[in-house]
């Protein structure tokens, strides 16, 4: 069974057309990383398949359910998902280990001891174990980036979806960032990734899907799409990045 299904998925702000028909299939454990111009439709698709907002026509599919029907319970379609946005979002009066296991005790009903258990656990599998302890303040925009990560991964979700991560960091601290990405690739878990990283895309994607205009105009292996791609505005698109 697929992991992600997304069949004619429209989606309209008042008189702006922003998604125009998405087709889109991720199979388990698949990396898919989406390209385009700021303005394509990228982070709006993000948040249909996250529910945070609700397509105006078509269907999303999450491991064969239909998340778009009505009657589907949001936060539980949520607690599936995990979703991690440009702006790290962690709550700077609670620590590292805190931040991770707040949705742990909040959204899934875990004690605090099996929360403490698995955000120490998580925490020390992505190298974060030394922050535990720590509140945000005291850590570098990578080091935050990656526990907003790492709480992002700690109900064991097997879906992760995430919009522009580096995009707000240092060029510096992008490499590590990325790093832990492609390590969750490795271990499985399946991600839909918005990034201008190209270099990220072609060595760790196994599917790039360029979006433009609400539209998917190319879609295939990095090493196709990337270094000869089919349609013209791929190419006038990736030429900003090759100069």
């Amino acid at each position: 069974m697929s992991k992600l299904v997304l069949d004619n998925v429209w989606k309209q702000y008042g008189q702006r057309t922003v998604l125009r028909g998405i087709d889109i299939t991720v199979e388990p454990h698949e990396a898919v990383v989406l390209i385009g111009a700021s303005g394509s439709g990228k982070s709006t698709m993000l948040k249909c398949i996250d529910l945070l907002e609700r397509v105006d026509d078509g269907q999303i599919l999450l491991d064969g359910v239909d998340t778009t029907d009505p009657r589907m319970n949001a936060d539980e379609v949520r607690s599936r998902i995990g979703i991690v946005f440009q702006a790290f979002n962690l709550f700077p009066h609670r620590t590292v280990l805190s931040n991770v296991t707040l949705a742990l005790r909040a959204v899934h009903g875990m004690s605090k001891a099996e929360a403490v258990d698995r955000g120490r656990s998580v925490l020390d599998r992505l190298g974060l174990a030394a922050f535990a302890d720590a509140y945000p303040d005291r850590l570098s925009g990578g080091q935050q980036q990656r526990v907003a990560i790492a709480r992002a991964v700690a109900a064991g979700q097997s879906l992760l979806l995430l919009d522009e991560v580096t995009s707000a960091l240092d060029p510096e601290l992008v490499g590590e960032v990325l790093s832990l990405v492609r390590e969750l690739k490795e271990e499985g878990t399946t991600i839909v990734m918005a990034t201008h990283e190209m270099a990220f895309a072609r060595d760790v994607a196994d599917r790039v899907v360029f979006l433009d205009d609400g539209i998917i105009l190319e879609s295939g292996p990095p090493e196709q799409v990337l270094r000869d791609p089919v349609e013209q505005r791929t190419r006038e698109y990736l030429a900003r990045f090759l100069d």
